[in-house]
């Protein structure tokens, strides 16, 4: 049986395999995410990040264990560099190397002491606490805010996406009745130009 130490240090190596995604679809699915990043990595594990606090509709967060440290750099890098493409369009998906706060298994750190009490409210770190309490739910308050107008954001990219994509489809369909009805070759015979034959 592995002692408190070498379960700790095999977790710390499986932190530094992994890569935490950010902001990913609600609809992404394990095997959306194996197919997207086996590309540069083998992936040995995809586990989401369960979002209990906000609606089902918000973005996904997820780990993904590589097999190998120095692939992780390299999966950062490429999706800081080039958009994660998902059902033909892109995602503006974050990628970061994981910390151990991150794993809610991670094992308990050896010789680590976490001392509990209650705090009489004429301790000066009555205060403290009390502020640090009021800052958490401000904190959760702002993160509402900012999920809401990423949302929003999202929503504004899906119809500008819709409506580039419905415009390019008209273009297409226009191109494709002109050759079809023989009006291009008419054009190029009228301004003695050369048609490819289909």
């Amino acid at each position: 049986m592995a002692s408190a130490a070498e379960k700790y240090a095999a977790f710390e190596e499986k932190v530094s395999r992994t890569v935490y995604f950010d902001n990913l679809s609600p609809q992404v699915t394990e095997s959306v995410l194996r197919t997207a990043i086996e590309q540069f990595a083998t992936v040995k594990g995809v586990k989401f990040i369960p979002n209990y606090l906000g609606p089902s509709n918000l973005p996904q967060c997820a780990l993904i264990e590589l097999d190998s440290s120095k692939k992780v750099k390299e999966v950062v890098s490429m999706i800081g560099q080039y958009p994660f493409m998902m059902s033909g369009m892109p995602r503006p998906v974050r990628a970061r190397p994981a910390v151990a706060e991150m794993f809610d298994d991670r094992p308990e750190k050896p010789d680590r002491k976490i001392k509990c009490c209650w705090l009489d409210p004429n301790d000066p770190d009555f205060e403290v606490a009390k502020e640090m309490k009021r800052l958490t739910q401000k904190h959760a308050a702002e993160v509402e805010y900012v999920h809401k107008l990423q949302l929003l954001d999202e929503k504004k990219l899906a119809e500008q996406q819709g409506e580039m994509l419905n415009t390019h489809s008209k273009k297409f369909k226009l191109v494709e009745s002109i050759m079809a009805d023989g009006t291009a070759k008419h054009l190029a015979k009228r301004y003695n130009l050369r048609v490819a034959d289909e």
